[in-house]
């Protein structure tokens, strides 16, 4: 029986010099998988501001006031309050509509869950122009959001503008609420932006704030991991780039998305 090509396309046409550009994605791909597991396992678990996975029907409440809002933004829309409202549901909605994976406990991104966050990013760059005052408890939820888009991201080009978003919401975090968990994140996030100065001092702030040898032996693994990932991370875009560079259009739509199968930042 003839097969339809539309339906039974490959993900990857792997002939070629696009077999090179599947291993360039790949190892990017491990690389922010293990960057967010790291985070996770860190002194201060960011995955619990998302909490448990809300059920089908939580998704679709959160939803259905997100287009309430979105009705409200027609008459207002540069009101910042109605702006990181709807950010909040529509990532709400997003956390509801992922999925736990039974053996690794990790939250991974349905095709749903990452348009709702997709949502609430875009949604999250209106605030930021609306306001002078961005919210830090917002920026809190949408920062490891953006890391999450940058893992599930369609382009390298993508993934980095996630990745710097994701750090320029935790600078926010972290200018208001400054603490070993906060900074030591900004740090992190820091590091994927490729700006190792910026990363290494906020390290040196966030090591201010650990009390203990433990707390400060923790804090230097992280960042020395952090680094060294960042790095091989630059290094695969850079890779990634060259060996796609001349393939046009196809080739920025075959390079991130969906291979890690979501998420690991929440628990």
């Amino acid at each position: 029986m003839a097969q339809n090509d539309g339906e039974h396309r490959m993900l990857f046409d792997i002939r070629g010099r696009r077999k090179n550009v599947v291993k360039v994605v790949y190892a990017v791909l491990a690389i922010l998988m293990g960057a967010s597991l790291f985070l996770v396992a860190g002194p201060v678990n960011i995955g619990e501001i998302f909490g448990d996975s809300a059920t089908s029907n939580a998704a679709s409440q959160f939803e259905d006031r997100a287009v309430k809002i979105e009705q409200q933004l027609k008459k207002e829309p540069e009101d910042p309050n109605l702006l990181l409202a709807l950010t909040r549901q529509r990532l709400y909605a997003g956390n509801a509509r992922s999925e736990t994976n039974p053996e690794t406990g990790a939250v991974q991104l349905t095709v749903e869950a990452r348009q709702q966050f997709e949502q609430a990013s875009s949604t999250w760059s209106e605030y930021l122009e609306a306001t002078d005052e961005p919210s830090s408890s917002g920026a809190q939820l949408v920062a490891p959001m953006l890391f999450s888009l940058a893992e599930t991201s369609t382009t390298v080009g993508e993934a980095e503008a996630n990745l710097t978003g994701a750090a320029n919401a935790q600078r926010l975090v972290a200018e208001k609420r400054p603490s070993l968990g906060s900074l030591s994140t900004l740090a992190i996030y820091t590091y994927f932006t490729f700006d190792y100065a910026a990363a290494a001092k906020a390290g040196s702030e966030a090591g201010k704030y650990a009390n203990t040898k433990f707390e400060r032996e923790t804090l230097e693994n992280q960042l020395e991991d952090s680094e060294e990932r960042a790095k091989e991370t630059e290094k695969s875009f850079a890779e990634f780039n060259k060996a796609t560079q001349g393939q046009g259009k196809e080739a920025l739509q075959s390079p991130l998305g969906g291979l890690s199968g979501g998420s690991s930042l929440s628990p």
